[in-house]
């Protein structure tokens, strides 16, 4: 089984061909292609590379499925006995991804 370790936006991730992942947003519309460079580690037929910190020549190749958001978090501030109370949300941008082939 073919798959890599990649690191994007802060993040790793282990994918393999098919997959879909999100990631933190990338500027790049949708149902284009997108190489991600920063990886981690290889594991395929003829073994296992792994980087320092990166493999060199190997490339993940990735299609822009959609971009989007994800769920809401509630940020609650409170302090006792103090009337003080502070509820905001957040949605993280986020860029789906659908794994074409690890190169490399």
């Amino acid at each position: 089984m073919v798959y890599a370790i990649i690191q994007t936006g802060g993040h790793q991730y282990r994918v393999a061909p098919g997959d879909y992942i999100d990631v933190e947003k990338l500027d790049a519309q949708p149902g284009k292609d997108v190489e991600l460079g920063e990886v981690l580690m290889v594991s395929g037929d003829n073994g296992v590379q792994f980087g320092t910190p990166f493999v060199s020549g190997a490339n993940v190749i990735a299609k822009v499925v959609r971009q989007g958001k994800g769920e809401k978090l509630i940020v609650f501030k409170f302090k006792a006995k103090k009337r003080y109370r502070r509820k905001t949300g957040h949605r993280q941008s986020l860029t789906r991804l659908s794994i074409k082939e690890i190169v490399g």
